[in-house]
């Protein structure tokens, strides 16, 4: 497939001409990454925009004990690190690969250059940010409001609701639902046993089917 059509099919570059896909195609460089294999570093400088045109990514913060808070899984068509691209600051988080990835990487410089050249790009990176703000709300939301049983239900019914349809796939393992919510595997895997044993959901390999979705809803709002 052309280079150009891959971007296309990138939020940030959706309403692009073809001319101007043309443009900043030679500036994005093909990038492969192995499942576990970090894209960058929390702190590090930033030195581009990166641009997931096949796999997931995961994003995260390190505490100085080494424990993980995951914020969001990403999947392509997507971009990643938008944000210190225009604050001159070092990447926020910590992003790797969930499985095999492939992306393209343009630099800081010219990315800049490009969006100068194109407001309507750096319109649509306005957008990403503000949905990532809007994540980190949920988040705090999500570790600060209800017990774990609720936060969960509350994820669950978020999933689903993304995905659209009955069986969705369980992209994080259980560790990284734990972090997400701010607690450990155990307790995690204990809800979601539950869950499926009150005839909530129904548990299969990497995937959940919802079968009672306003009963989840309720524990999502059930004060314990």
């Amino acid at each position: 497939m052309k280079k150009t059509a891959v971007l296309r099919a990138i939020p940030l570059f959706s309403s692009l001409t073809e001319a101007e896909l043309a443009a900043i195609a030679p500036r994005a460089v093909e990038k492969c990454f192995s499942a576990g294999e970090v894209l960058f570093h929390e702190g590090e400088p930033c030195h581009g925009i990166y641009l997931l045109v096949e796999g997931q990514v995961k994003i995260f913060k390190t505490s100085t004990s080494g424990r993980e808070v995951l914020l969001t899984v990403d999947s392509a068509p997507s971009s990643v690190a938008e944000v210190p691209l225009f604050d001159g600051g070092p990447y926020p988080a910590t992003v790797s690969a969930v499985g095999d990835v492939a992306a393209f990487l343009i630099s800081t410089q010219d990315f800049r250059q490009f969006c100068l050249e194109h407001p309507v790009v750096a319109l649509k990176v306005l957008a990403v940010v503000g949905q990532r703000l809007r994540q980190l709300v949920a988040l705090v939301e999500a570790v600060t409001f209800g017990n774990i049983r609720q936060r969960l239900a509350r994820l669950l019914l978020e999933m689903w609701r993304e995905a659209g349809t009955e069986v969705f796939p369980l992209v994080e393992t259980h560790q990284e639902l734990a972090a997400r919510l701010g607690t450990v595997r155990e307790v995690v895997s204990r809800n979601l046993s539950r869950f499926q044993a009150e005839g909530l959901i129904q548990l299969g390999r990497r995937e959940v089917r919802i079968l009672d979705a306003r009963g989840l809803e309720q524990e999502a709002e059930t004060e314990y």
